[in-house]
């Protein structure tokens, strides 16, 4: 095995930055560069996901209605998923996020527009419609900063980077609730007026970022796009850890944003402002920012497959004390602290596999994983609805905790994910491909 193999950079890439391990990870302007845009674009999209139902309510009347526009308007990212891990590594991605934002940034800028423009205004079609456009471009933009990430920080990095990535998801969520009522209060058009924002910072900081973040795109783009997808996906379900996580991190998603779809409609529903519906969500950033501060320490101490035992299993703990307590008190409690080990998770399993993949495969499989939101996506905020109307939200929350046990126990069944090393053992790890054998991991 070559030290190129050892890294997972193949034949004519760039290689990542020339940074030590031992320099600071924050003095990396690349990085700065792409974290400044990658913060902005999810404060914006935080904002702008939180106004959807609010404003579909608005519209509809109806909180069932409300969800069928967030069930259409998440297909774009259904849609375009397996596409774009294909996309990512045969195109340049400083142009594609660019091009991706900008787009972004206009879908949103309509809605404004009919919000404020006097004879126009915001229908359910037109909502669901720029939802639409903007999740198909969030699932381009995914595994295009994965793979950005890739191309800029040195391996020994990675996972204090995707750690401080999980502080950035946070500060989102934390923004998400206060700011998103307080701009929401003012009118409804000012949260899309965020995303649009959000999405062009990050185009001006990508356009700054000085090194390739591909590699050699003419030998990806010499393999036939379809080609290339069936190697995507070959190379992801040929790994026992990454096709068993896909399985069991798509139920988890659908568990958890089913469960935040629910909790805020009913809040919406029972006529709680807008602004406390917001704190809910402000909960959740509490306890992923505390997480993260965790994360740094945790991901290099405590085996992956330790954290993700210990991360859902609080959640489930949480969920119980929600269903217990289905009060507004009781969900911002136990979502605060439901939180506060998933960050590690998150860092740990995404710093790992992003450093056993060979760089001219890191689109497909950043975007392949992305599949766990394939059903959740869309699947979510259906299920939330459906149980919230049917049996009311004490009994939906039940629902959820008996789903919430069956995951949690199916944690230990996944081998592949009990034998992955501290961080210092993963570049050993590292994947030749096609060569690859389930050994690997």
């Amino acid at each position: 095995m070559t030290t190129d193999e050892v890294a997972g950079q193949g034949p004519g890439e760039a290689p990542a930055t020339d940074v030590t391990t031992t320099n600071n990870l924050w003095k990396n302007r690349s990085y700065r560069l792409l974290l400044t845009g990658a913060t902005a674009e999810d404060v914006g999209a935080a904002v702008g996901a939180f106004a959807v139902p609010l404003v579909a309510y608005a519209v509809t009347g109806s909180v069932v209605q409300a969800g069928v526009i967030a069930f259409v308007g998440q297909l774009g990212s259904v849609l375009m998923t397996l596409p774009a891990g294909v996309i990512v590594d045969r195109v340049d991605r400083r142009r594609l996020i660019m091009v991706g934002g900008t787009i972004a940034a206009l879908a949103w800028a309509g809605v404004v527009v009919a919000g404020l423009v006097d004879g126009l205004t915001i229908t359910a079609p037109h909502l669901a419609a720029a939802l639409f456009v903007s999740s198909a471009v969030g699932a381009l933009m995914d595994p295009a900063g994965t793979a950005a990430l890739h191309a800029v920080v040195p391996k020994g990095q990675l996972g204090q980077a995707m750690s401080v990535a999980q502080g950035r998801d946070a500060a989102a969520t934390l923004l998400q609730g206060p700011l998103g009522g307080l701009l929401y209060g003012m009118s409804t058009v000012l949260p899309f007026v965020v995303s649009a924002v959000g999405r062009l910072v990050a185009v001006v900081a990508t356009s700054l970022v000085r090194e390739p973040l591909n590699g050699d795109l003419a030998a990806a783009r010499a393999e036939h796009p379809l080609a290339a997808l069936r190697e995507g996906l070959r190379y992801v379900f040929h790994v026992p850890l990454l096709r068993t996580a896909i399985w069991l991190f798509m139920l988890v998603n659908v568990v958890l944003n089913g469960m935040m779809v629910a909790i805020n409609l009913h809040l919406v529903s029972t006529g709680t402002p807008p602004l406390l519906v917001g704190l809910v969500n402000t909960a959740v950033g509490v306890g992923v920012l505390a997480g993260s501060v965790l994360a740094g320490v945790l991901v290099g101490r405590v085996r992956v497959g330790a954290l993700t035992a210990l991360a859902l299993g609080v959640s489930g703990l949480a969920v119980v004390a929600m269903a217990v307590f289905p009060t507004y008190w009781g969900f911002i409690g136990a979502l605060t602290g439901m939180m506060l080990f998933a960050p590690a998770l998150n860092a740990g399993l995404i710093s790992y596999v992003t450093a056993i993949t060979p760089g001219g495969m890191q689109g497909r499989m950043s975007a392949t994983m992305g599949l766990t939101g394939l059903v959740a996506l869309p699947t979510a905020p259906l299920l939330g609805s459906l149980l919230l109307a049917g049996v009311g939200i004490g009994t939906a929350m039940w629902c959820f905790a008996a789903a919430w046990a069956v995951l949690f126990g199916a944690v230990f069944l996944v081998r592949p994910l009990w034998r992955i090393g501290l961080p210092d053992t993963w570049e050993a790890d590292a994947i030749e491909w096609p060569a690859a054998t389930s050994s690997a991991t």
